[in-house]
């Protein structure tokens, strides 16, 4: 007796079925006779164990049909076509024509072993039941001879696979015969015909009492679809059986690319918040580097695809070939038998074909998460990452992101908005993310991330503090980029922020904002050696930031006087970052004189009437225009640039006050407004007493330049009144820029009191290929005025041939440039002038 509560009984299982029949069998007997007949059987049996063997089958039933089960439809597939071509040549010699009908289907079966008692009075060992099995028959019933029909659910899995039978594969002819209505099922499927040239018959079965071609007026689109999902999300796990997989060379470091996620559930609102969710859980590996998103939209660009093509097995492929990503990673989730499934396939994109692939269950869509942990695990396993790695370096999603679904997509479109650099827009998905679940930890650094991409550091500490109690609910590498964050916020972040960011970068080296950040935070203080090594790893064509850090290679390259390579890398820079000619390209060719040029590039430019980012243009458009010595142009320019700036940032609106008051010092020292000036040094003086306050160091820097224009000008009161709370606040805050700009600040109040020894002994301490340019400046000044005339053209001489450096410099949000611009050239300053021109009389004697 047949019973499925057997103790032998096996559960439900996803298996590829393949159904046959022997064409016109009954009558070979009949042709043959029975000796002959007895013969071609025997040898029929033969091929049947033989490719049996070879495509891993196994055999349920064999009479004038066969029925096997298969663990990957690409298996099924190649049974059938050998068997087709091995009845071919077994007819052949007798003059026969052999063909069988073939059903090729994948669903779930369920199987169970007859009782050895049952099996002696004739049952079969094995039984097999479930809707898959019927369908495979009517799939083999409605075949013509030598046919083999395969479902909308096996064909796609046998055709990506089909490059596994080589050249052969490659030959293979597919063909849809359209959408076909079957007896007892009841939405019409899709069906498709597999075969060889000379082989296969490629013409539509015919309509019969089982099974006819759909009429196209009965046809409901969205019931179709909802079954062919259905079909498929069953297809899917055929993939994830238990099986001997192929190898994929897979090292420590290497990349993948995560294909758009397939939601076959009907549940929008896992569309954004499970896939994200699946790069979080991959991204907390030091062992996989999993290529952004941003990344991955940026070179499906430059295929010249459209930005919302579905990055499936090929497209995905094709990127991973393209960014030297090692593998592919496709997730799906599904319904399966009233669970939600998650499952995830790794692809080899030379071959597109299957090496690996995870899956797990839950009940209802919350239980997503906790499946994609349990496949994600499995997958750094199966990529070489060790046990013990993994268990150090995961944490549960719920704990690191969310377990609210709703938080998550919001999450997700606040990162594609940040990539596309509509940070306004961004800070309003990540305040939405919040709102749903506020210990979103995640959320809150984006947050952050948005306000400081928007250059609006106040607005950015909020998130900031709120990420931090909640520090536990991060990644780990999250955690660490936070904690870099907080040392840039807090007290003196010179000394503390390259370390943190440093480690960081040494933890996770693929993670391109540690190494940027670290390369920023040397270049701010023009350490040129440490800069370039990490802005070149940051610049790796994975990093969807890359021509950001190209520029700053660039700006490395312009400080260190390489202008040429300076000029190439930041066209370089602009051809990653898909934008035109910009700033950096005009400081460069400036720097080798080429005005002309470099006029043009800024004439393209925005004139920064309504974002920060484009009032930062008329940096260079200021000091391109001092450098040529065009005094009133640069004079209207300055005055514009500090009336587009009082609508922005604290610390822009107060640099572009002192940047017009330096072009004012530049062109006629005798007419400085000192008030002017004295009023710009109060203002970021005041705004330095707030330690919560980030740009402290800039806010500082700018008041000691102001003191120091003041002092260029002639006018040593303002300092002498000032510093005292100068000098306390400028130690208390630690940033080395300004506690240089302090010394020479000091040295200039000596010079001008008549001790100009005092003066040379405060500035040559500083010179230790770091030091300020204005250092150099202040020095040449000091050594003119205690009459140190070699000294003064060797300092002429440094200032002269560093013009790169002069436009490069960063200290104090350029606070200085036009400064540091116009003492390259002889209009320097009066002071430098009257030098110069002693230096150079005396050497020409």
């Amino acid at each position: 007796m047949n019973d499925a509560h057997h103790p032998h009984a096996e559960g439900p299982q996803l298996r590829t079925l393949l159904l046959t029949d022997l064409c016109d069998s009954t009558t070979l007997v009949e042709r043959l006779g029975d000796g002959p007949a007895a013969d071609l059987f025997r040898e029929h049996d033969r091929l049947v164990l033989a490719l049996q063997q070879r495509w891993r089958g196994r055999l349920i039933d064999r009479s004038d049909g066969l029925l096997l089960l298969f663990e990957r439809p690409i298996d099924g597939l190649g049974f059938a076509l050998d068997y087709a071509r091995g009845l071919r040549e077994m007819g052949g010699p007798r003059k026969l024509e052999l063909k069988a009908r073939a059903g090729l289907h994948v669903g779930e079966v369920l199987t169970w072993r007859n009782s050895d008692e049952a099996v002696k009075v004739g049952a079969k060992p094995v039984e097999v039941e479930g809707l898959a099995k019927p369908m495979a028959g009517r799939l083999m019933a409605t075949a013509r001879p030598g046919q083999i029909l395969l479902s909308a659910v096996a064909e796609p899995l046998a055709h990506r696979a089909a490059r596994e039978l080589g050249e052969r594969g490659q030959q293979l002819l597919w063909k849809s015969h359209g959408r076909w209505r079957f007896k007892g099922v009841p939405e019409p499927q899709e069906i498709y015909e597999v075969g060889e040239p000379g082989i296969a018959p490629l013409r539509s079965p015919p309509n019969g009492p089982k099974a006819w071609r759909d009429v196209p007026l009965w046809r409901r689109p969205a019931a179709l679809a909802a079954e062919i999902a259905v079909l498929a999300a069953v297809a899917t796990g055929v993939w994830f059986a238990t099986r001997p997989q192929p190898a994929i060379a897979f090292s420590q470091r290497d990349w993948v690319v995560v294909g758009d996620l397939r939601n076959l559930t009907g549940q929008s609102v896992l569309d954004d918040s499970l896939e994200q969710a699946f790069r979080i859980s991959l991204e907390q590996s030091r062992y996989v580097n999993v290529l952004s998103d941003l990344k991955a939209r940026d070179t499906l660009d430059r295929m010249r695809r459209k930005p919302d093509t579905v990055l499936d097995r090929s497209v995905a492929s094709e990127i991973a070939l393209r960014d030297g990503a090692r593998a592919v990673i496709l997730p799906t989730v599904a319904e399966v038998g009233g669970r939600v499934r998650f499952s995830a396939e790794v692809i080899d994109p030379h071959t597109q074909t299957t090496v690996y692939a995870q899956s797990a269950d839950g009940t209802g869509a919350g239980s997503a998460l906790s499946s994609i942990d349990s496949v994600t695990a499995g997958l750094r396993e199966q990529l070489g990452e060790a046990m013990q790695s993994i268990e150090r370096d995961s944490e549960p999603l719920p704990k690191v992101a969310t377990g609210n679904l709703d938080a998550l997509r919001a999450y997700a479109l606040g990162l594609k908005s940040f990539g596309r650099n509509r940070y306004s827009e961004a800070l309003q998905y990540f305040n939405r993310a919040i709102e749903i679940d506020p210990k979103f930890a995640l959320a809150y650094l984006g947050g952050l991330r948005s306000h400081l991409g928007g250059v609006d550091s106040q607005a950015a500490r909020g998130f900031l503090d709120r990420a931090v109690e909640l520090r536990d609910h991060l990644p780990p590498r999250d955690a660490l980029y936070l904690d870099a964050w907080v040392a840039e916020f807090g007290p003196r972040p010179e000394q503390t922020a390259p370390q943190k960011w440093k480690l960081v970068a040494s933890l996770y080296p693929d993670y391109y904002g540690g190494h940027f950040n670290y390369a920023w935070d040397s270049f701010l203080i023009n350490d040129f050696g440490e800069a370039m090594t990490s802005a070149k790893l940051a610049s790796a064509p994975q990093n969807p930031s890359r021509g950001t850090a190209l520029e700053l290679v660039g700006r490395v390259q312009l400080a260190q006087g390489q202008y040429n390579e300076a000029l190439a890398t930041f066209i370089k820079a602009e051809a990653a970052g898909r934008y035109g000619p910009n700033r950096r390209r005009a400081a460069a060719l400036a720097a080798m004189r080429r005005f002309d040029e470099a006029q043009a590039v800024l004439e393209q430019l925005s004139s920064g009437q309504l974002l920060n980012a484009d009032v930062t243009n008329e940096f260079e458009k200021i000091s391109v225009l001092v450098d040529q010595r065009r005094w009133p142009e640069a004079a209207i320019a300055a005055a514009k640039a500090r009336e587009q700036a009082q609508s922005s940032t604290p610390v822009l609106a107060n640099g572009f006050r002192l940047i017009e008051a330096s072009v004012q010092m530049l062109y006629e020292p005798g007419a400085v407004d000192l008030r002017r000036l004295e009023d710009i040094l109060r203002v970021s003086l005041e705004a330095t007493r707030d330690e919560q306050y980030r740009d402290r160091n800039i806010q500082i820097y700018l008041a000691l330049a102001a003191a120091y224009v003041a002092q260029r000008s002639g006018d040593s009161g303002l300092a002498a009144r000032n510093l005292p709370e100068l000098s306390k606040q400028a130690e208390q805050i630690g940033d080395g820029a300004a506690t240089q700009l302090l010394q020479v600040v000091r040295a200039g109040q000596a010079r001008l009191a008549g001790k100009p020894d005092e003066a040379v002994a405060l500035l040559r301490p500083l010179l230790n290929g770091r030091e300020l340019f204005q250092v150099h400046v202040a020095l040449r000044d000091a050594l003119a005025a205690a009459g140190q005339d070699d000294e003064v053209a060797r300092e002429n001489a440094w200032i002269q041939t560093h013009r790169g450096r002069a436009y490069a410099e960063a200290a104090g949000d350029l606070a200085l440039q036009a400064v540091n611009v116009a003492d390259t050239s002889s209009g320097g300053s009066k002071v430098a002038t009257k030098a110069t021109t002693k230096a150079t009389t005396d050497s020409a004697r």
